[in-house]
């Protein structure tokens, strides 16, 4: 599918926007004054596939853990910063790759010039994170937020009893946007989330049509590890299907690697990426004369640790199974108590159920 062509901006390596991959990101969940705690998790993202992590920044403490922690790790490192913009300077003095700001509520425009000076001078990249909890007014802003024209809402006070609709949303992003723009600051990416999935999409179409940052496309507060990944999938992979996003975000509760497990997913389920091995596998019926499922699973779980981009097919039964096989690179069709190996779109050999596992991983690792 096309992608809507944006603006690129460089976050410590990794390019956000125009032609480059569209890059995973997550968040740690540790206290980031734990600095061990905190590089153990973005190792293991790392592991996993995330390529740029955030670590929250609610305090000096957290603030100065960063200069410790950059030179543990080796993705880009985003700082989440709010209300305080000294925060956002020492993250940024610590070296910080990119910062998650909204400039209207860090203080007045002295504060926010002071943090835009050394973002400029250092080649730092700001995103606006708008999401649906915390708009103007729907938390409380710094006592200097109206110094930059943001009201404590422009919005109506209805909304604190209802969701921000997908205009609000927007709205927020591009009062931000232009506080930036106003002091010739351009390296911006944005993102306009919501816990609702029909408005985030709306969201994201309607700010893709006014702007050409770079877009960071996520649900937010989507739910638990299960629940959360079917709705994150539903609203991220919709997003990303009408072309419209460079950087993605699933936002679970639960361990942070499932977030880059799902995210994955996505990106390979609609083809903008290949991430190690896509695996297609029937649903199994009546037909079925294999135990499919402990095959499938298995495989799944070997092929996790595999870095190679390939489309492996596990199937069930001679209806779909031999074209599916054979349309990807490897896989298997079962027959009763064996399996025929396919290897693109040729048979390979036929073998018995108990070894079929074992002979398919085989061929994959030879590949």
């Amino acid at each position: 599918m096309e992608r809507k062509k944006t603006r690129t901006i460089n976050v410590g390596g990794v390019k956000i926007g125009g032609d480059s991959p569209i890059s995973i990101q997550s968040m740690t969940n540790t206290d980031t004054r734990d600095v061990r705690a905190t590089c153990k998790q973005i190792n293991a993202l790392q592991e996993a596939g995330c390529e740029i992590v955030r670590v929250a920044v609610p305090d000096m403490a957290a603030a100065a853990a960063i200069g410790e922690i950059k030179k543990q790790i080796q993705i880009p490192l985003v700082a989440d910063v709010h209300f305080d913009y000294r925060l956002a300077l020492q993250a940024m003095e610590n070296g910080v790759d990119k910062l998650r700001i909204n400039p209207g509520n860090i203080g007045g425009l002295d504060r926010i010039k002071a943090v835009v000076s050394m973002a400029k001078e250092r080649g730092i990249a700001i995103r606006i994170g708008v999401n649906s909890g915390s708009l103007e007014g729907a938390s409380p802003l710094s006592p200097d937020s109206s110094v930059v024209g943001i009201s404590p809402r422009s919005l109506d006070d209805s909304h604190k009893h209802r969701e921000a609709t997908p205009e609000q949303l927007v709205q927020s992003a591009l009062r931000h946007v232009k506080i930036l723009e106003d002091m010739d600051f351009f390296d911006i990416c944005l993102s306009v989330k919501s816990s609702n999935v029909p408005a985030s999409i709306e969201a994201y179409v309607l700010l893709s049509k006014m702007v050409d940052y770079p877009l960071h496309v996520g649900i937010t507060e989507a739910g638990t590890v299960w629940a959360g990944a079917i709705k994150s999938s539903l609203g991220i992979g919709a997003i990303l299907s009408r072309g419209i996003g460079d950087t993605i975000r699933v936002s679970l509760t639960g361990d942070p690697v499932e977030e880059i497990h799902c995210a994955k997913e996505i990106l390979k389920g609609l083809r903008l990426r290949r991430l190690g091995v896509e695996l297609t596998s029937c649903p199994t019926c009546g037909r079925t004369e294999i135990d499919l499922i402990s095959i499938a699973n298995e495989v799944e779980k070997r092929c996790a640790s595999i870095n190679k981009s390939l489309h492996v097919a596990v199937m069930g039964c001679i209806v779909n199974g031999p074209g599916e096989a054979a349309a990807a690179d490897i896989g298997i069709a079962g027959g009763k108590g064996r399996g025929v190996i396919f290897k693109k779109g040729k048979v390979v050999r036929t073998v018995v159920e108990a070894e079929l596992v074992e002979a398919l991983m085989g061929e994959i690792e030879g590949m």
